[in-house]
C-alpha cells in the first residue's frame, strides 16, 4: 500500500509551502485540502489526473474515508493542512484513526501563520534581556480551553505570546492580558499573514480593540503581544566579537 502524506501548506502565500510539500502535491494521486484556509492555488501544481477534495465541507469521518479508499487502492494521498499541522491542525485524530486501519502516514511540516506574522511586522520572538520563551494559545470559543491555560494564567509570564483564532473576540483578549501586561504593552494584529490582501494593525493594549474594529478584521488572524514588539533589546552575544565559541574566538577587551 501507498501512505497518506499530511503536509502543512503554509500560511498563504502558495511559494511557501516547502519544497518537498509542493513535490508530494504535484505527485499525489488524492489531494485532500482545507479550503477554507489553504488557496487553491497551493495545490495548482497537481497533476491532471488528480483526484481533488475540499475538506472544508467534509466531517472527519469523510476525510478519513477518502483517505482509506485511496490509499488501499495503492494511490499516494496528500492531506493538506494550513499552516504547520501540529499547530490547531487536528490532525492527530486522522493519525488515530488511521492507526486502526493499519495505514501508514507521515508528517511533513508547514510555516505556521504565527511566525508569518512575525516576518511580516519584521520582529523577533526571541531577544536577548526581553523573551525567551514563545506561548501559542487561543482564547475559548465553542472549543473550550484548560483550566490552568487561560490566558491570564498565560500572560502572567509576560512572555512573547502568539494568540490563534481569537481575534472577533478583541475586547476580551485585552482585558485578559491586561492582568498581567501593561497597558502600553506593543501589540499586533496580522491578518491573513502573507496572503496578497494581508491586513496589518500595530497599537497598545490600551488602542488596539478600537484599531481592529476600525480595520474591521473579525476573523484569520494572529494576535501578537509582548515587548519584543518593541524596540529595547540586548543584542545576541553569539556575534559579539568578545565572545568566544566553537567557531570564534572573541577579542580580549
Amino acid at each position: 500500500m501507498e501512505k497518506v502524506y499530511f503536509i502543512g501548506a503554509g500560511p498563504g502565500d502558495p511559494e511557501l509551502i516547502t519544497v518537498k510539500g509542493q513535490r508530494l502535491v504535484k505527485s499525489a494521486d488524492v489531494i485532500i485540502y482545507a479550503g477554507s484556509l489553504v488557496p487553491r492555488e497551493v495545490i495548482d501544481c497537481h497533476k491532471p489526473s488528480a483526484e481533488i477534495h475540499n475538506s472544508a465541507s467534509m466531517t472527519l469521518e469523510e476525510v478519513v474515508d477518502v483517505i482509506v479508499k485511496g490509499v488501499k487502492a495503492g494511490k499516494l494521498v496528500a492531506r493538506v493542512h494550513t499552516g504547520d499541522p501540529a499547530i490547531f491542525g487536528a490532525h492527530r485524530e486522522q493519525m488515530d484513526m488511521l492507526d486502526e486501519h493499519g495505514i501508514d502516514y507521515e508528517v511533513i511540516p508547514g510555516v505556521s501563520s504565527f511566525l508569518a506574522s512575525a516576518a511580516a511586522v519584521k520582529k523577533e520572538f526571541t531577544l536577548p534581556n526581553v523573551s525567551q520563551t514563545v506561548i501559542c494559545t487561543r482564547l475559548e470559543g465553542r472549543t473550550p480551553v484548560p483550566e490552568k491555560e487561560s490566558l491570564e494564567s498565560l500572560a502572567s509570564h509576560r512572555a512573547s505570546m502568539a494568540i490563534f483564532l481569537s481575534v472577533h473576540m478583541i475586547g476580551d483578549v485585552v482585558k485578559r492580558l491586561g492582568v498581567h501586561y501593561p497597558m502600553t504593552t506593543p501589540i499586533a494584529v496580522v491578518q491573513r499573514a502573507s496572503w496578497e490582501d494581508q491586513k496589518i494593525v500595530m497599537g497598545t493594549l490600551e488602542t488596539i480593540e478600537a484599531k481592529v474594529k476600525s480595520a474591521n478584521i473579525t476573523k484569520t488572524a494572529q494576535i501578537l503581544v509582548g515587548d519584543f514588539l518593541g524596540n529595547e533589546y540586548d543584542k545576541s552575544l553569539l556575534y559579539d566579537k568578545h565572545f568566544t565559541h566553537e567557531f570564534r574566538k572573541g577579542i580580549e577587551k
